[in-house]
């Protein structure tokens, strides 16, 4: 066994020992200054250190079956795992006081290093919600920056799609996108994302604090939640409730020094008020991709310059969507205006209208297939472009 193998067993025994979470495994490495001195310092040595009693029990009897466990599955092709003494190991990430001791890997760890924004929020989000955060994404990382999210349901997919979809453009000056599970890399969840896990395996990087065989247990969201903003320059919420864990990752950005961006909506939308209350307590309220390149560009090497460009493209393809209404009818027209950004009832819009619900509805349905608004649940409508 080489030294590099023997000291990665080391590193994986540590973190298999129960109930030794990552701040108490920094304070023994800070103590015996590497795993391999922890394992091998023996009784007296772990008494002198001041260790407990249940600790020292452990630390007696390691569980290497699980060890051999961590590296079977390391055997796969694009499988790695990163110690905090590698030279790979994500800087920023290393930085924060609670930095995963390993970290499992699906894909190129080296993506792990790149400027990267996280892009999180509901997992029940409006489809305006899901085509900001696809849209941002793609943008984003069509400029060279790394989207970086938890791979739930709702925004988080959106904005790992978006990042996607740009990185198969074929478009130069791509960037990533990173995955953050809350389970062991052998399996995906939730299971509704197991193609999109296969891609950005494939094209990007999974990564994991868990070892395999880790089930979805709730209390590993929350913590993981540290390593999506850990990672990141900055992160970036697009619809949360108040009670959200996308504002415990906005907290954990706070408290480890990254940015905080939000992005505003109607103030009688529950899935805004997360959003404002983050402006309130001074997130940066964004409402153009290009807002956030501003704050990051420079710091990320990216060249803002560009994003300039593209921002008059996007106003043009905007003003030239806003002539295409020119050969809208007038009565068209009339009952678009009645319907707002935010979702709107079909009643509501015959009352400003003031036409029939047979008309509204009628002409609704023809908007809608035309890609002037958007029907959501319940019968309610919101303008689509």
């Amino acid at each position: 066994m080489t030294q590099t193998e023997n000291s990665l067993r080391n590193w994986l025994a540590l973190t298999h020992i129960p109930n030794l979470g990552p701040i108490r495994i920094h304070s023994l490495l800070e103590a015996f200054e590497s795993p391999c001195a922890v394992l091998n310092a023996g009784l007296s040595g772990w008494k002198q250190a001041g260790l407990s009693e249940k600790l020292i029990q452990h630390l007696s009897s390691l569980d290497w079956d699980k060890v051999d466990t961590d590296l079977k599955w390391l055997e796969q092709d694009n499988a790695s795992i990163l110690t905090l003494d590698d030279d790979c190991y994500p800087p920023l990430l290393k930085s924060i006081p609670d930095a995963p001791p390993l970290l499992y890997i699906l894909g190129e760890p080296e993506i792990l290093k790149l400027p990267q924004l996280a892009i999180v929020g509901s997992r029940n989000p409006t489809h305006a919600g899901k085509d900001i955060a696809h849209d941002f994404a793609a943008y984003l990382t069509s400029m060279g920056m790394t989207v970086t999210s938890g791979m739930a349901l709702g925004i988080d997919t959106a904005a790992h799609q978006g990042a996607l979809d740009s990185m198969q453009s074929d478009r130069e000056g791509t960037g990533f996108t990173v995955a953050v599970t809350g389970t062991g890399l052998d399996r995906v969840y939730p299971a509704k994302n197991r193609d999109m896990a296969h891609k950005i395996a494939e094209n990007s990087v999974i990564v994991s604090e868990y070892a395999p065989g880790t089930p979805p247990l709730p209390g590993n969201f929350p913590r993981r939640n540290r390593i999506i903003s850990g990672l990141s320059m900055g992160v970036l919420v697009v619809e949360a409730a108040l009670q959200s864990g996308s504002l415990i990752t906005a907290k954990l950005a706070v408290e480890q020094g990254r940015e905080v961006f939000a992005v505003p909506g109607s103030i009688h939308h529950p899935l805004a008020k997360g959003c404002h209350a983050l402006i309130r307590q001074g997130a940066k309220l964004v409402e153009t991709a290009e807002h956030i390149l501003e704050e990051l560009g420079g710091l990320a090497g990216l060249v803002v310059e560009e994003a300039n460009v593209n921002e008059k493209n996007i106003e043009q393809s905007q003003n030239t969507e806003s002539n295409s209404l020119n050969n809208v009818d007038d009565e068209y027209k009339q009952v678009l205006k009645c319907v707002d950004f935010e979702p709107t009832s079909v009643d509501k819009v015959v009352e400003r209208s003031g036409l029939t619900a047979d008309a509204v509805c009628s002409m609704l349905l023809v908007l809608e297939l035309q890609g002037y608004v958007t029907a959501l649940s319940g019968g309610y409508y919101c303008q689509g472009r």
